[in-house]
């Protein structure tokens, strides 16, 4: 009979887990994902289906859409649950602390509890938290102590790439996450930007003049990225847009030889897409950088 983890697993939406990743992670008793708030119009929402449509009806109204940081009460509740279950301690691992202030909140939640807990700044997204979560999962399954589960979720977070591009920069900076990228907001009519995740923020990587043109080059940096993996693991997520995202899932697992099963589809959560607007393709690509692969 295996033995039950000793280590717990938490994570934010802002992973983008697959609801079949998500389920199964749960199933294991050591896993809890925290919803980040999104706000559409006058109202708040956490979790579900519901969220999805409220924001895409508000974005493409126009409306104004803002995020907020979660309480550090939604953690230590997390926590807390986890301490009474018998639980030694927790990998808390979160969205860059470059655009939002859940680490923050996680850590102040994790002074406030009997075990330790181990807030990991992840300094990306999407399902570059999502893979890494995924091995800490893994290894808490096996048994691995702390250090262990912390070691599996940062070793895959160093060699994850997040490239994207958006129809448009406007909600990035409306809500004040484009950092340096801010440099291409004077020149943006007729410009189509190619954005990556570096450091934990939003930077730009190129400037395309069509929107295909700039599909083409996402594919072809992730393509870039994924050959200097030993085994490339791929990510695509949409918003908005899922016809557009199979096509281009189904171009990068043919042009990387993977097999179209190895590329995980995911629409973008709630949070990000806050920020990107709708029509945003994102491309995450993950291996082992240990042993590069060899021509």
């Amino acid at each position: 009979m295996r033995r039950r983890p000793r280590i717990a697993v938490v994570t934010d939406s802002a992973a983008g887990l697959p609801p079949t990743w998500a389920e199964e992670f749960a199933a294991t008793g050591a896993f809890a994902s925290v919803a980040l708030p999104v706000l559409a119009g006058d109202e708040i929402f956490t979790d579900g289906a519901d969220v999805d449509t409220a924001l895409a009806l508000a974005l493409a109204a126009g409306s104004a859409v803002r995020t907020s940081r979660p309480a550090p009460g939604q953690f230590e509740r997390v926590y807390r649950r986890f301490e009474e279950e018998g639980f030694e301690g927790v990998v808390s691992v979160h969205l860059s602390g470059g655009l939002s202030g859940t680490a923050d909140a996680a850590s102040l939640a994790a002074e406030r509890v009997g075990i330790s807990v181990e807030v990991v700044d992840s300094r990306s997204a999407g399902m570059a938290l999502g893979f890494a979560v995924r091995d800490a999962v893994t290894e808490a399954a096996d048994g691995g102590d702390l250090a262990a589960v912390r070691t599996a979720a940062t070793a895959r977070l160093g060699s994850s790439e997040v490239l994207f591009y958006v129809p448009s920069l406007e909600q990035l900076r409306r809500g004040g996450r484009i950092g340096a990228a801010a440099s291409f907001v004077g020149t943006m009519l007729a410009i189509k930007p190619i954005l990556a995740l570096r450091a934990g923020l939003i930077v730009p990587l190129e400037r395309v003049r069509t929107a295909a043109r700039a599909v083409q080059r996402l594919r072809e940096l992730a393509v870039e990225h994924a050959r200097g993996l030993a085994e490339p693991e791929v990510a695509v997520h949409y918003f908005g847009n899922r016809t557009e995202a199979e096509r281009f899932a189904a171009d990068l697992s043919e042009e990387l030889g993977i097999g179209p099963g190895r590329v995980v589809l995911s629409e973008l959560p709630a949070v990000l897409a806050a920020h990107t607007g709708l029509g945003v393709l994102a491309v995450v690509v993950a291996g082992d950088m240990s042993s590069t692969a060899t021509a």
